[in-house]
């Protein structure tokens, strides 16, 4: 015995597939932002957040090297000084939270502390070769933990909003 179809036929076309090739070039553009004119010239509006759009790798890779290289830098010039380090951790969170692209975004509260404990390598100072590396590590990050939670909390709030924002755009195209 037959079953009738209990769902009408998906017919149309699937979300991110291009435009068929029978609609008339009109319909197969996507809708452009609308530059403002001013007098004679005209001006397209900045992007809301410049800079360049990583990807959940790239931003990993970023932060974590460029928290390397402070680190590096801080042991160099401050003498390895843990609340220096602290200070400098805090932009390179923004910078992560704000840089990574759209779709990447919740990836940036969690290379965060990732990157603060590999940029803490070189400012641990340890005596005795690999476990005094490691006690150092594990005191600096004990000791440090309020930095890390702050640039971690910074991290997570600049992309939860830029999450939301992202949602409400998206839901009202």
């Amino acid at each position: 015995m037959e079953q009738r179809r209990t769902r009408p036929p998906n017919d149309g076309p699937r979300r991110g597939t291009p435009p068929s090739a029978h609609l008339p070039p009109q319909a197969r553009r996507r809708p452009r932002q609308r530059p403002e004119r001013t007098g004679r010239k005209v001006r397209v509006p900045p992007p809301l957040v410049p800079g360049p759009r990583l990807t959940g790798l790239g931003s990993g890779l970023f932060c974590g090297l460029l928290m390397f290289l402070l680190g590096f830098l801080d042991a160099l010039f401050f003498g390895a000084s843990l609340p220096t380090y602290g200070v400098l951790f805090i932009p390179v969170c923004v910078l992560t939270a704000l840089w990574v692209r759209a779709g990447d975004v919740l990836t940036a509260p969690v290379v965060v502390p990732i990157a603060f404990a590999v940029g803490l390598l070189p400012v641990a100072g340890g005596e005795g070769g690999l476990l005094g590396r490691l006690m150092g590590l594990f005191t600096g990050l004990a000791t440090q933990a309020g930095w890390l939670y702050g640039g971690t909390l910074v991290a997570g709030v600049i992309v939860l909003v830029r999450r939301v924002r992202w949602v409400r755009r998206r839901r009202r195209s």
